[in-house]
């Protein structure tokens, strides 16, 4: 298939919501940023069943559940917040600095880093996405249960927590 095509048929994915299309944020900032899309499929039983996994124990062990959980994640943030498509973004530097989920609304600019563990920690790529992108806080949704402080500027919440204690934008 040429490129062409696929970019229709994507198209026509994401406008039918079976997936959804992360464009990427890319400003001056004196570094080279990674300017391809990423693409999650929206609903995680639809990605479960192409991939064949057959049940919860399946799932944990399969090699693409981090990427499941991302989505799964990225689609109940964006839902929460009430951001539209064109507001949500990925950012990743060809340092391999990354932010999973940006948000941004006017100016303002939320940050969201997904990690499918109980016990996130602060990387690297987080204070490298804080420095150069701007923002006041990141917040690591992760697959334990409760939300705690990371560091000053970032704090890890539940995803069954993202509905009671991420705000909605302005």
């Amino acid at each position: 298939m040429s490129l062409p095509t696929v970019g229709r048929y994507l198209d026509v994915l994401c406008a039918t919501f079976v997936a959804r299309r992360l464009r990427p944020w890319h400003e001056n900032l004196g570094k080279r940023q990674v300017k391809a899309s990423r693409v999650y499929v929206s609903d995680s039983g639809l990605l479960h069943a192409l991939l064949e996994v057959a049940d919860e124990r399946a799932l944990r062990r399969h090699p693409r559940s981090g990427a499941s959980f991302e989505g799964f994640a990225i689609g109940e943030i964006a839902r929460h917040l009430g951001a539209r498509p064109e507001e949500c973004y990925f950012w990743r530097a060809h340092t391999g600095a990354e932010l999973d989920l940006l948000v941004v609304r006017g100016t303002q600019r939320r940050g969201f880093e997904i990690k499918l563990t109980a016990e996130p920690d602060v990387t690297a790529s987080m204070r490298s996405a804080m420095n150069d992108l701007g923002l006041e806080t990141i917040d690591v949704i992760h697959a334990g249960d409760s939300t705690f402080p990371l560091a000053s500027d970032i704090r890890a919440v539940a995803v069954h927590r993202v509905l009671e204690d991420i705000k909605a934008l302005r």
